[in-house]
């Protein structure tokens, strides 16, 4: 027999005279606790699922000891900045031994139902096949086009022809003689 409960928001499955490892409970060595969001209850064959929690069902406790985890080392590093950090954390836990499981009320699953529903599933599923798709036509095969290469064909791709100047400016570049020395700075001054 074995349970799935919640304890401080993580579910454990649990069993009579179990040992396990809980975050750190309130309470002292020796204390007597008990855990009422009991998730699932399996005795052998009957098997009481909650809505999320069963109604009535408990799990009787006993806390043995606080102790302390295993230290997690947490490592920052920044490249080409010289920043790390080394932090260290160690995890408070409680040592609990399960004592008791009660179960009361729920809802009991069968397996009986399941081999129902597959039944009625089988039949819809064989209807569903029983339906004739349409024929789908089968296209002819077709060959893959041979490809023609530049040489087989005799084309060279040729260079894209120069673009001529505009008649405007040609015609200002004849008529004003340039001077000398002088036109270079300008000519740098004026692109800018």
């Amino acid at each position: 027999m074995y349970a799935i409960v919640d304890i401080a928001g993580q579910q454990f499955k649990v069993e009579k005279d179990k040992k396990i490892y809980v975050h750190r409970l309130t309470g002292e060595e020796g204390d007597e606790i008990s855990f009422d969001k009991v998730l699932l209850i399996d005795n052998d064959e009957k098997v009481l699922v909650g809505e999320p929690v069963l109604s009535g069902a408990m799990v009787h406790a006993k806390i043995l000891g606080h102790l302390k985890g295993e230290k997690v080392l947490v490592f920052k590093k920044k490249r080409r900045k010289d920043f790390k950090k080394l932090k260290g954390h160690r995890q408070y836990f409680s040592q609990i031994l399960i004592e008791e499981i009660v179960s009361e009320g729920g809802v009991l699953k069968t397996p009986a139902k399941k081999a129902r529903v597959k039944a009625e599933d089988t039949e819809a599923v064989a209807e569903a096949k029983i339906v004739k798709k349409p024929a789908v036509k089968k296209a002819a095969e077709k060959k893959p086009a041979e490809k023609k290469t530049k040489a087989a064909t005799g084309e060279t791709k040729k260079a894209p022809a120069k673009k001529a100047a505009p008649a405007k400016a040609i015609k200002e570049k004849e008529a004003k003689p340039a001077k000398e020395g002088a036109s270079k700075t300008k000519a740098k001054s004026t692109k800018k």
